[in-house]
């Protein structure tokens, strides 16, 4: 027992130490080229079209994309620990159906649907960490995708092909509210960035997170109790999904069970091109913030000009692939220098 704490205080120890600080490393990191490409965005949407650059634009845009975003951070641990769960946009849709289902139809206070909705979110990624560490032999991605299959189904026979509304007015200020002239979600997106920012960066938890992406045998032979934190990660999937069906629900003021179709897609983009490396035990979450600004952005700002919804997937796929292949190049190019 005591030679597997000294070999976990060891790996938490490597993983901790800081390099001497440079300044030529600094500006090589992968957030700047990000915010270079962020402020490219600004540029090009500015040149298409005149109502872009504007106090009020920039301050409202959010508040038509953040609601996603909020499924983009554990998404990133998930991938540093060499996983993938593409059920979340399903939990979304399965977990706003069961709100709005228990408000319209059965009475509940809305106060207790909302929270009946994070229960069944955190359910349902429960569920998924149960399957992943019990069947070791099947993969994260057949795994989810069972579970997205079966969410969405359930979200169908509870509604059918019917949409359901009627919130009380309160409920639709936190999709649209403001506090201060801030938009709320903007001001819950922060505050949910900084906690999982602390969590992977600063804590216990979060280092044998990049230990696990690393290298997962040497971490379970070290002590990291693998199963345990692979099954907490995918509940926070779920979790955060929940929160997404909140405030989409709010910002639709109805839901149906088709709902956030393809999120799970955009919310991987949004990770890979944060710099969150599919290979794992590598990534921060300072870079899929601005990732998801700068999808966010450019959806909005083509939006502006009445791009189709198809064209904006190719931009955002091809925006995705030159990103990835940059860093490889980079990459490359450091290690032809060492070598």
């Amino acid at each position: 027992m005591e030679q597997n704490t000294n070999k976990t205080q060891y790996i938490q120890r490597q993983l901790s130490n800081s390099k001497p600080f440079s300044l030529k490393s600094f500006f090589l990191q992968w957030e700047w080229l990000l915010i270079i490409i962020l402020i490219a965005v600004f540029i090009v949407n500015s040149s298409l079209s005149p109502y872009f650059f504007n106090k009020n634009i920039l301050l409202d845009a959010p508040m038509t994309f953040l609601d996603k975003a909020f499924i983009v951070f554990p998404m990133a641990l998930i991938m540093i620990l060499r996983d993938i769960d593409i059920s979340v946009g399903s939990t979304v849709a399965l977990s706003s159906v069961v709100m709005a289902t228990l408000y319209n139809s059965y009475g509940v206070p809305m106060e207790i649907a909302i929270v009946v909705c994070l229960a069944v979110g955190a359910t349902c990624g429960l569920i998924n960490g149960l399957l992943i560490v019990k069947f070791k032999e099947l993969s994260a991605v057949i795994v989810t995708l069972g579970t997205m299959i079966l969410f969405r189904g359930i979200a169908y026979i509870l509604l059918e092909d019917q949409s359901s509304g009627n919130f009380p007015e309160w409920f639709n200020f936190l999709g649209w509210g403001y506090i201060g002239g801030i938009p709320f979600i903007l001001i819950i997106f922060i505050t949910v960035a900084i906690v999982f920012m602390l969590l992977l960066h600063k804590t216990t938890f979060g280092r044998n997170i990049y230990a696990m992406g690393s290298n997962p045998t040497a971490s379970r032979f070290a002590g990291v109790s693998v199963d345990k934190i692979r099954v907490i990660v995918f509940t926070l999937a779920g979790l955060m999904a929940a929160v997404t069906a909140i405030f989409l629900a709010s910002r639709m003021g109805s839901t149906r069970p088709n709902v956030a179709t393809g999120y799970e897609l955009e919310v991987i983009a949004m990770a890979a091109l944060g710099g969150i490396s599919t290979a794992g035990g590598k990534g921060r979450i300072a870079g899929t913030i601005i990732a998801i600004f700068i999808i966010g952005y450019l959806q909005y700002g083509l939006g502006l000009i009445n791009i189709p919804a198809q064209t904006l997937l190719i931009v955002i796929g091809v925006l995705l692939l030159l990103s990835v292949s940059i860093s490889k190049i980079s990459l490359a190019a450091l290690f032809s220098k060492k070598t």
